[in-house]
């Protein structure tokens, strides 16, 4: 069982940034790719950010430009820097351990084993 636990949601204007924090286990960021999800409120959950092996990213085509990943293995830390942010980007974001890194699996849910508990982030216009 891989914990990982979410921090730093909340709420900001159109326009603003936020930076998401996940702490997991060690080791956990050499042994599986890590993600970040969505679930906007009466949505199906959506696939925004991956990374393998601390520098490979995958992002989803409404993020692309706005939005950062990156994890720090030493700090057991993934993060998700949020710039630019827009209403339609409220929504609850899960932190997510998955496949095999060398795998490249991208961002698709179905792949992901293990998730946090989730933080809200909400933009208002």
């Amino acid at each position: 069982q891989v914990y990982l636990v979410e921090s730093g949601g909340g709420s900001v204007q159109a326009g603003g940034s936020v930076r998401l924090s996940c702490a997991y286990p060690g080791d956990t960021g050499s042994a599986y790719s890590m993600g970040w999800f969505r679930q906007p409120a009466g949505k199906e959950r959506e696939g925004v950010a991956s990374i393998e092996e601390e520098s490979h990213t995958t992002y989803t085509d409404s993020v692309k430009g706005r939005f950062t990943i990156s994890q720090d293995n030493a700090k057991n830390t993934l993060y998700l820097q949020m710039n630019n942010l827009e209403p339609e980007d409220t929504a609850m974001y899960y932190c997510a351990a998955g496949p095999d890194p060398r795998l490249r699996a991208g961002i698709d849910a179905t792949d992901f084993t293990y998730w946090g508990q989730g933080t809200q982030v909400t933009v208002s216009s």
